[in-house]
């Protein structure tokens, strides 16, 4: 972010030294003082032009080419040639371009948030009878440290209490809490749901599960082919051309200043402007429909991705628990009237759903009365009279059982009715009912794979792979396995990859594109992400490749109107036919049209 910031203002800088430059010239020219004129207009493009030496040097370290060399090239023939004001306008129209860009980029990354924002900078260790606050880096391995209630998990440790009730989501995609017996290790980056516990630290902050996930992360991103920019393919072919012209033109007249002709003409304006324009409206417009895109190569590669993976849990399902269905003896609404009536006293996650269901269903709620709960496990109480227990099967002295199906994303709950048994309450992750939609828009985009990749049970997986008819599917994923399958997938197209949590993070980093969703664990996967959708809503994702692949085919209009329009242009003053300042009049008409052209993304 602060690269981008240096980016943006010191671009920026050099378009208002440019203005004022430009502005100042002008009224020397007015006065009659053409030394002055002159002298301002020199100083203005040689600034410019030394701080874009630096930037062709810098990029040549690392084999980069692009149209940094044409507009480098335009103003020092320009300066040589005494065409001062050639040199300022294209000095003026390079600097901002490259403030566009910049601050199309800053503008994206300020709605973003730090993947290590997850992360708790200190933990609560437990020395002698007290509680003691240290930062994570000092806590040290055998330490006993207190998880409050709602707290991240800070570093990998062992449960020293007898159970406690875990939050994964963030870590596996599993969407509901599990529970921890005494001894059972608890991963970094988990939250606590359950009542305060204990832990025995495994290993350090910097040793942790969550940080070996943001080390993956920033693996994936330096493995990451770098996306050259729609304009910069055309710059070196560009560059030949202009030179084989003004080269050829001089040679075969025996006029040198064809060559300032040529190159006046030959400024790259088009590329310098109408590129950033095109893709900062498309970035923009996306912005209003709720879709923020870290600058113009995130734009440029959903422009042409053809191949989505998607994570289950939270992406295409709501990651939260909801009421499947109810079997028993007794009425399912009884069943559920009584057990929401005794969860409104608890705070667990299986308890609200069980009252939204029953709120959902517009069954009337009773008050419950001495209520006793074992925290992640049971809760039992008076209602209406009757004695009702709801829990799990350790919490009624039973072996415990998986949930429906064997399935990690389904939940069973008993409910006793003055202890015998009154039904089961089966909870589920359901699919989200923008997923069928979006799949339906992304083959109409031009997506021709879609592809799940989950960290939950297969049976689950493949069940949501068919109800959307998905063209494969991949579960019981680590973060690691979920970048295997990005790059396995990258045989058949540019791949985008959408997920919500930590999780996903390395992936997303790791696709040539990555979208983070999901209101709840956006912070988790942003910052990896090239994309956030903020709004609930995953049909935005088909209207952002919409807006992106409008956006590239307008930049792409622009170019070969301007470059076509500019050839013409360089035959004529190579021909003789177009003097300098003709040239430049022309240059600037053309600049304009394929500009205007390019304003139509938004």
């Amino acid at each position: 972010m602060s690269r981008l910031r240096a980016a943006g203002s010191r671009s920026g800088l050099l378009v208002l030294s440019s203005l004022l430059a430009l502005a100042a010239a002008l009224v020397f020219y007015l006065a009659g003082l053409g030394f002055g004129y002159r002298l301002i207009l020199v100083g203005c493009t040689s600034l410019i032009l030394l701080s874009l030496c630096i930037e062709i040097a810098r990029k040549l370290r690392k084999e980069e080419y692009g149209l940094d060399l044409i507009a480098a090239l335009a103003m020092g023939a320009s300066l040589w040639f005494g065409e001062y004001l050639a040199g300022a306008i294209v000095g003026l129209m390079y600097s901002g371009g490259q403030f566009l860009e910049a601050y199309a980029h800053r503008r994206a990354d300020e709605g973003m948030s730090a993947l290590l924002a997850q992360v708790p900078r200190t933990a609560l260790r437990l020395a002698g009878t007290g509680v003691e606050e240290i930062p994570i880096e000092t806590v040290a391995v055998g330490d006993v440290l207190l998880i409050r209630k709602g707290d991240v998990v800070p570093v990998d440790g062992a449960l020293v209490g007898e159970a406690a009730t875990i939050d994964q989501a963030v870590l596996t995609g599993e969407p509901l809490p599990v529970r921890i017996a005494r001894g059972g290790n608890i991963s970094s980056g988990a939250t606590n749901v359950g009542d305060a516990i204990e832990i025995r630290v495994l290993s350090r902050a910097e040793d942790s599960t969550y940080a070996g996930i943001v080390r993956l992360v920033e693996a994936s991103r330096r493995s990451k082919a770098k996306l050259m920019r729609l304009a910069d393919r055309f710059s070196v072919w560009f560059l030949f051309a202009t030179v084989a012209i003004a080269g050829s033109s001089a040679l075969m007249s025996g006029d040198l200043s064809r060559i300032v002709a040529v190159l006046v003409v030959a400024t790259p304006c088009p590329l310098i402007l109408a590129v950033p324009v095109a893709l900062a409206a498309g970035t923009s417009k996306a912005a209003k429909e709720g879709v923020l895109v870290k600058g113009a190569g995130p734009l440029e590669a959903l422009a042409q991705a053809t191949v989505a993976v998607f994570d289950k849990t939270g992406t295409l399902t709501a990651g939260q628990p909801e009421v499947g269905h109810i079997e028993g003896p007794e009425h399912p609404d009884r069943i559920l009237r009584l057990a929401a009536s005794l969860d409104q006293a608890s705070g667990h996650v299986v308890g609200r759903a069980l009252v939204d269901e029953a709120h959902r269903r517009g069954l009337v709620l009773s008050r419950p009365s001495e209520v006793t709960e074992t925290a992640g496990s049971g809760i039992s109480g008076i209602v209406d009279g009757v004695h009702v227990g709801v829990g799990g099967d350790t919490y009624f002295g039973e072996a415990p059982s998986s949930g429906a199906n064997g399935s990690r994303s389904a939940m069973r709950v008993k409910v006793l009715f003055d202890g015998t048994p009154a039904g089961t309450i089966t909870l589920e992750d359901r699919l989200r009912e923008d997923a069928v939609q979006l799949v339906a828009q992304l083959r109409a985009s031009g997506i021709s794979r879609v592809v799940l990749a989950s960290g939950d049970e297969l049976a689950v997986a493949a069940a949501i792979a068919r109800s959307l008819g998905l063209d494969d599917v991949a579960a019981r994923l680590a973060p690691a396995d979920k970048v295997a399958v990005v790059e396995k997938e990258r045989v058949h197209g540019k791949v985008l990859m959408v997920g919500d949590g930590v999780n996903d993070a390395p992936a997303l980093a790791a696709a040539d594109v990555g979208i983070a969703v999901g209101v709840e664990n956006l912070a988790a996967a942003a910052e990896a992400a090239d994309i956030v959708l903020v709004r609930d809503d995953l049909t935005r994702i088909a209207t952002a490749i919409g807006i992106a692949r409008r956006s590239r085919k307008i930049a792409l209009q622009s170019i070969y109107a301007g470059i076509g329009l500019s050839l013409l242009a360089m035959g004529f003053a190579g021909a003789g036919y177009l003097p300098p300042v003709g040239g430049a009049l022309l240059q600037e008409a053309i600049d304009v049209a394929v500009i205007l052209n390019a304003l139509r993304a938004l």
